[in-house]
């Protein structure tokens, strides 16, 4: 099983038609460097795994641009860890601007299973370039996993109506494909650090698999500057997976806390 913390596992993002549709972004960042984040994977009550995000800044330039670093680290926790280790690492860089990817990479190690794959993306020509082979996309805003999370926290979404849709085009080891998410609705949120005013939103998923009929992943997002993912659960055959953040440190903005 693939492991991927963004958007809760990565596998379960469904593939559709990829549109050409530009995207706007707020005037500046939602995050900053110094930023780190970390989450846990429940199955049931059973914690699952762990993941930690971090922004950081680096010297490194692409096309003589300066960038940010987001590194993502998942791990496998518990019962878990014994009977299938998953230590999964993901670099992105990205423009401090576009907020888009300039090179990806991931280290993936999930029980004897390993794979190491890069791609460089030159957003000018809609072009991806990786070990698997060379890819165009629809528009100058083509994501990696690690980037596309990152780039949605920063949209501009202030006319948003419940029902609204947007869609993200991602790479992902073999081909370019899109990600739809739905805005649901304004939510209050329990949380470790305390209740949080959140945004809800879907993202698609694959139907079938380890999914009822009507199984829908819910993503639940601060109501605030940082727009911090706080919360995602998706129902499966056999209980739910949940994930919840533990901490959050170097943010921009204040938390949406509420007062009790």
């Amino acid at each position: 099983m693939r492991f991927a913390f963004l958007f809760l596992i990565g596998s379960l993002l469904v593939r559709v038609q990829v549109y050409a549709q530009e995207l706007p972004l707020k005037k500046e960042p939602v995050f900053q460097a110094g930023e780190v984040l970390q989450y846990k994977l429940r199955y049931g009550f059973i914690t699952a795994a762990e993941g930690t995000l971090k922004v950081l800044n680096t010297d490194m330039k692409f096309d003589n641009k300066s960038v940010y670093k987001l590194s993502v680290d998942g791990e496998t926790s518990g019962t878990f860890d014994i009977f299938y280790k998953i230590r999964d690492h993901y670099d992105s860089y990205i423009d401090k601007e576009t907020l888009t990817p300039y090179f990806y990479q991931e280290n993936i190690r999930e029980g004897g299973y390993k794979r190491a794959d890069k791609a460089r993306f030159t957003q000018q020509n809609r072009q991806v370039v990786s070990n698997r082979g060379t890819f165009t996309g629809p528009t100058n805003q083509t994501f990696d996993l690690v980037s596309a999370y990152y780039f949605a926290r920063s949209l501009d979404i202030a006319n948003i109506k419940s029902g609204d849709q947007f869609a993200l085009n991602y790479f992902l080891q073999d081909g370019i494909s899109q990600l739809k998410i739905e805005y649901i609705g304004k939510e209050v949120i329990k949380t470790k650090l305390g209740k949080i005013r959140c945004l809800k939103f879907s993202p698609s998923i694959q139907p079938g698999r380890i999914f009822r009929k009507d199984s829908r992943l819910y993503l639940w997002i601060t109501d605030d500057g940082n727009r911090v993912p706080v919360k995602a659960q998706v129902e499966i055959l056999v209980g739910a997976v949940t994930m919840e953040l533990k901490s959050a440190t170097g943010l921009k903005y204040p938390l949406a806390k509420i007062d009790e």
